[in-house]
């Protein structure tokens, strides 16, 4: 089989695995060198500063000697089987990236004879890239659970970003749906990445030149709706990763049935596109609005809101909280105001230095008004003018709401 032929089975492979993002590293362009990973970004995404980019997001191998029963590479299925010899990956890599087809590379395999063995493939194509063809630019590499700490650090050294995917929430979901992999072989690596994270962090006189390890840091990614944990339990997983193994981020992917299994979900059963969404939105406020999962969710409702981003529905939980006068709240404050994100919450205790703030200001500074006009007053006055809880529900989940509804708006 030629390179395109394995490029059409193996990038289409791939394409189930979205644990990428915008690089996060700052590698300027060196002279005599190939690429850019500054501000760069991947996989079709958005960058910090608004620019959509791409990546080269192939696998090394679709040939698999794991079983897992949600994967559409699983050693059982009977499809088209490809493999890239390193040196393959590393050329096909540079030939887009000079064509300006990329602007980086996502790497990631099935598991070939072993962990170490695939590792090994994954760590030689860098090695050629980085090497041999001086690229400079982002590649983000996936770690293969069960390899070793030694291959992990060369690896490591190569590229900007790595993650380790535990795709099931749960040891129980593991061993149902992924017999071959355990807790322990996912969070080893994980541990091992931030713990030389912390270490680099502390040296004080890096040795000059010397490949930065991982320096865009690691994520991962679970799947949604392949078992039947929670959105609580889902949500106390990824506080839980982001403060024990400091990730960038954890990626969610509702489940795609593309296999026919007991214990997953039927073929006919649609992806939970918008339970995904519900959950990234829940994530965005564990990591940037000072949320935590308990007030998101709890065990006496551990899904999230259909109707409502969680957001909202934590701010009518709590109405007793509210209005909040944005002359006087402090930032932390702010940023529990539906409608209020984080650069608007800036935007306000800056502008308000220099002037008392009114409702006309408020749009101008990126605060979206139709939400959070019920819970705010500007020096005492409120312009929210629901009558009742209910009817404020159903007015921020876009339902009708009769002209006779809209009164004064009384919290208690």
């Amino acid at each position: 089989m030629d390179v395109m032929g394995k490029l059409s089975i193996l990038a289409d492979a791939a394409k189930y695995d979205v644990s990428c993002s915008s690089s996060g590293s700052k590698r300027a362009n060196r002279p005599g060198e190939i690429g850019n990973a500054y501000f760069a970004g991947i996989c079709h995404t958005w960058t910090d500063d608004g620019r959509c980019v791409s990546l080269l997001k192939i696998l090394l191998s679709n040939d698999c000697v794991y079983d897992c029963a949600y994967c559409v590479n699983r050693r059982s299925n009977h499809r088209p089987r490809a493999t890239f010899t390193p040196r393959e990956v590393a050329d096909l890599t540079i030939d887009f990236y000079r064509r300006n087809y990329i602007e980086g590379l996502f790497l990631s395999s099935g598991i070939r004879r072993s962990p170490d063995d695939t590792m090994i493939d994954l760590i030689r194509a860098v090695f050629i890239l980085r090497k041999e063809h001086r690229f400079n630019g982002y590649i983000h590499a996936k770690t293969i659970p069960g390899a070793s700490s030694e291959l992990i650090e060369q690896l490591g050294r190569l590229v900007d970003r790595m993650s380790v995917n535990i795709e099931l929430p749960t040891e129980r979901s593991l061993g149902l749906l992924a017999p071959q992999k355990t807790k322990k072989s996912i969070f080893t690596p994980m541990n091992f990445i931030r713990g030389r994270l912390e270490e680099q962090a502390e040296e004080k006189r890096p040795a000059l030149r010397a490949p930065r390890f991982v320096p865009a840091g690691q994520t991962t990614q679970l799947i949604i709706g392949a078992t039947p944990d929670t959105d609580l339990s889902i949500l106390r997983l990824s506080e839980g990763l982001y403060g024990k193994f400091g990730l960038k981020r954890v990626y969610y992917s509702a489940y795609m049935p593309v296999n026919e299994e007991r214990n997953l979900p039927a073929l006919a059963t649609a992806p939970p596109l918008l339970r995904e969404h519900r959950l990234y939105q829940a994530d965005w406020l564990l990591r940037y609005y000072g949320f935590t999962t308990g007030e998101i969710v709890d065990d006496s409702a551990p899904s999230l809101d259909d109707v409502l981003d969680p957001k909202t529905a934590w701010a009518l939980r709590n109405m007793n909280f509210f209005p909040l006068d944005v002359n006087k709240a402090d930032y932390e404050k702010l940023l529990r105001i539906p409608g209020v994100g984080v650069r608007s919450a800036k935007r306000i205790v800056v502008a308000r230095r220099s002037r008392r703030l009114r409702h006309e200001d408020l749009k101008r500074l990126g605060v979206v008004m139709k939400r959070a006009a019920h819970f705010i007053t500007c020096d005492g006055r409120a312009e929210g003018m629901i009558s009742s809880l209910e009817r404020l529900r159903r007015f921020l989940s876009g339902k009708p709401v009769s002209q006779q509804l809209l009164l004064p708006f009384d919290p208690v």
